[in-house]
């Protein structure tokens, strides 16, 4: 039976942009800090932020949690402490809510991880991008094999029961046999949850800026789909089924939150560069950390604190959805489409599609269509052809 004073559900993302070193790949809104001061008033920023949407979301019960970067795990103990408490006071978490904290093995101590454990923090997402040491090295990470093992093994100590580990491919001096080593690390040590990303150099980063030497040293695209296709099969070996371009879980550990962003549920943002979908409208709060602290301090400061609000069309709400679900292995399904928009998923977009059934890039997975694993593989390159669309990189992520 329907329980109708049961309250909505809700995504909460929270991003803090402070990191000890900034990776030489790495194009996310992040910084090198070491102020301790500045961490703390930025802490405060998002407490306030978040305590001033309590009205708004009466109505909600958010039942995942993810603070992500930059690196979360670099903040001062007591600042990360009081950013959680921060958090469950400003929502009505339900008791069960998937909370995630993303952390830089450089950066956890096991005093830490059994605090944030206690704390109802249930989900950790380390990453670790490489076993390899010179891998690790060349993409400018902080830590090393060895720390990783240390880290992990803290956590697991600390009793985290859902840890998600990150992999990249395509990365300087990586093999396809380098890369098959580094799953086969991470399997034994027996993560519920694991997400491989293909490296994207980005403009502004200094890996744009060496280009031309990365390219001596980085495996060409023929080889990077070999690693993808390869990886796919290794993990599924492994137990660990792939459900999304780049994620794989054990049964009962796909991550709920990055779903919400997939299956286009509401979720809110908090903190610079933040994104949100609430109440139907898309809006992103300012990149720039001081400009958002002040427009969070003070209301007569006159500075704008979003950088983007829209209210989507019924068109862009399609493209939306169909870029969205297509990241996933379950697919479009076309009587889903009919539902939500009234209109027919072939009539609009079979002429489209056909082409990439006929090659093997789109493939029926019952009812749905679904990208195979080479259609992930150029999946930007697909829905850009198919939805018109010139860069799909806001909705794409990094694969």
């Amino acid at each position: 039976m329907f329980d109708y004073n049961e309250k909505r559900r809700l995504g909460i993302y929270v991003h803090v942009p402070f990191c000890r070193s900034k990776c030489a790949y790495c194009d996310f809104n992040s910084a090198v800090c070491g102020n301790a001061e500045l961490m703390k008033r930025y802490v405060s920023a998002l407490i306030s932020h978040m305590s001033s949407y309590r009205k708004a979301c009466d109505e909600y019960s958010p039942d995942t949690v993810f603070i992500g970067g930059g690196t979360p795990t670099a903040l001062p103990r007591e600042e990360l402490v009081r950013l959680v408490k921060g958090i469950k006071k400003s929502f009505d978490l339900t008791s069960n809510a998937e909370f995630t904290i993303e952390a830089n093995p450089a950066t956890v101590t096991l005093p830490q991880l059994k605090q944030l454990r206690r704390l109802g923090v249930n989900r950790l997402s380390m990453g670790l991008q490489s076993a390899d040491n010179r891998e690790l090295k060349a993409l400018s990470r902080l830590h090393d094999r060895k720390q990783f093992i240390e880290s992990y093994r803290m956590a697991r100590e600390a009793k985290f029961d859902n840890i998600n580990i990150d992999v990249m491919f395509g990365i300087p001096y990586q093999t396809y046999d380098s890369l098959l080593r580094t799953l086969d690390f991470v399997t034994r040590l027996a993560p519920e949850h694991i997400s491989l990303y293909n490296l994207k150099i980005e403009p502004g980063t200094p890996f744009f800026e060496n280009r031309d030497k990365l390219r001596d040293v980085c495996a060409d695209e023929d080889t990077e789909y070999a690693m993808y296709t390869a990886a796919i099969e290794f993990l599924a070996s492994r137990g660990y089924a792939q459900y999304e371009i780049s994620n794989f879980a054990r049964p009962g550990y796909k991550c709920l939150h990055n779903l919400k962003y997939w299956n286009c549920e509401e979720y809110l943002g908090f903190g610079v560069s933040a994104h949100s979908y609430f109440n139907g409208n898309r809006f992103a709060f300012i990149p720039d950390i001081k400009k958002y602290m002040l427009a969070v301090e003070d209301l007569s400061s006159n500075i704008e604190l979003t950088s983007e609000s829209e209210q989507l069309e019924r068109r862009e709400r399609m493209g939306e959805y169909i870029m969205l679900r297509f990241r996933l292995n379950d697919g479009l399904d076309p009587s889903a489409f009919a539902s939500r928009f009234g209109a027919s998923f072939e009539a609009l977009y079979g002429a489209k599609i056909e082409k990439y059934i006929k090659n093997g890039f789109i493939i029926r997975n019952g009812n749905a269509y679904a990208l195979s694993p080479g259609g992930m593989f150029v999946s930007n390159y697909i829905l850009s052809d198919i939805l018109e669309f010139e860069d799909l990189g806001a909705y794409m992520g990094n694969f």
